[in-house]
């Protein structure tokens, strides 16, 4: 391959008339950082060896309530399982209908089967991949802008995906919580039906006149054009742009509450996997409430961790909720394995197999 006349040119310069400089390493002070490098020389081999003496003293300590899980994982109530199977498929389904009607809402009108499809395969994405959460929601906003959505509707309907859920998540821990304790928290309950309530009414508000967010729009443009050296007004158009497209956007009531409805079966159909899965194994009772607090506590521990799918850190606080509801620690051990299997592993086989589906039909539409 022929050089660029530009490459050659830098290499002339570099190499014509060299200069010596003098030997000077005999006398070469030793680097500054040469403590540090041997500090942490030293440092990570013992900081492998403390973690590998606690993870032995824990495997140790809990053998018996390991080999206790693993004799009952062995002979799982086949009937309980597939229910449970078809639960959590059942939840899945149901976080696919609720982004459908909220972009239904839009004006965009979509099958459903590629919205489950966007759904296993956004959720695998999400929760196997480092930073999995900003991969998913790029794929989240490509597929819409290809099912017919605006830059502006996409994103909107990506952003009140993401509350809705977290909002019902709140609503079941919050039910779970009264029902556990056994008095009506009234105050609780006010004060989570009202943010609700704001919440939906500031959305509406904003997608009927997007005109009302220009002045503190121009303002924050304003701020960061300044940080950049760039005029105030700058890249103002096409945040108008953006806004005004925002007007389709409309979230009706009707589209509203099937999506809110959805949102709240998405997580109860999940907590009801998992207490399928733990009446495959047991044949004990649970407090349902007891149960679905322990549900809502680990997918809330799921959310402070940037390990894929919130591995140990989910099932850790699955497993102290249920021993604290009074499961005996193998059983519960057993039941949080079972579950993971469906929940992780099943679902999240089937999400990359439709990522790969997806990914081969878009490049089929390009090349047409």
């Amino acid at each position: 391959m022929p050089e660029s006349p530009a490459a050659v040119a830098h290499f002339t310069k570099s190499t014509v008339l060299p200069v010596h400089a003098p030997d000077t390493t005999a006398t070469e002070p030793e680097p500054a950082d040469t403590a540090p490098h041997r500090t942490r020389r030293w440092l990570r081999p013992v900081v492998i060896a403390v973690l590998l003496a606690l993870f032995t003293t824990e495997l140790v300590l809990g053998w018996p309530s390991l080999a206790a899980a693993l004799s009952q994982l062995r002979a799982p109530r086949l009937n309980w399982f597939a229910v449970a199977l078809v639960a959590e498929v059942a939840a899945m389904g149901c976080y696919a209908r609720m982004q459908r009607r909220l972009l239904r809402s839009a004006g965009v009108i979509v099958p459903i089967q590629r919205h489950v499809a966007l759904a296993y395969a956004a959720h695998s994405l999400s929760v196997t991949l480092p930073g999995g959460p900003a991969f998913s929601t790029h794929f989240n906003y490509q597929q819409m802008r290809r099912f017919g959505a605006t830059p502006a509707v996409a994103s909107w309907c990506i952003a009140l995906s993401g509350l809705l859920s977290a909002a019902a998540l709140a609503v079941v821990t919050a039910i779970s919580a009264i029902a556990s304790d056994g008095s009506l928290q009234w105050h609780s309950l006010v004060t989570l039906g009202l943010a609700v309530l704001l919440l939906t009414v500031g959305i509406r508000r904003i997608t009927r006149h997007p005109e009302k967010v220009e002045p503190a729009t121009r303002a924050a443009l304003a701020r960061v054009n300044r940080l950049r050296h760039l005029p105030e007004t700058q890249g103002l158009d096409r945040i108008r742009g953006f806004v005004e497209q925002l007007r389709t956007a409309r979230l009706e009531p009707r589209h509203a509450v099937a999506a809110a409805v959805f949102a709240v079966l998405n997580w109860l159909l999940d907590a009801g996997c998992l207490w399928l899965c733990f009446h495959a194994i047991s044949d004990t009772e649970i407090s349902n409430a007891q149960l679905l607090l322990a549900f809502c506590a680990g997918m809330a521990a799921g959310t402070l961790t940037i390990i894929p799918g919130g591995l140990g850190l989910i099932d850790s606080a699955l497993i102290l909720g249920l021993v604290t509801g009074g499961v005996a620690t193998s059983t519960a051990i057993a039941t949080v394995v079972l579950y993971r299997i469906i929940s992780f592993g099943f679902i999240i086989g089937v999400g990359w197999i439709t990522w790969l589906v997806i990914r081969r039909h878009n490049r089929r539409e390009a090349a047409v």
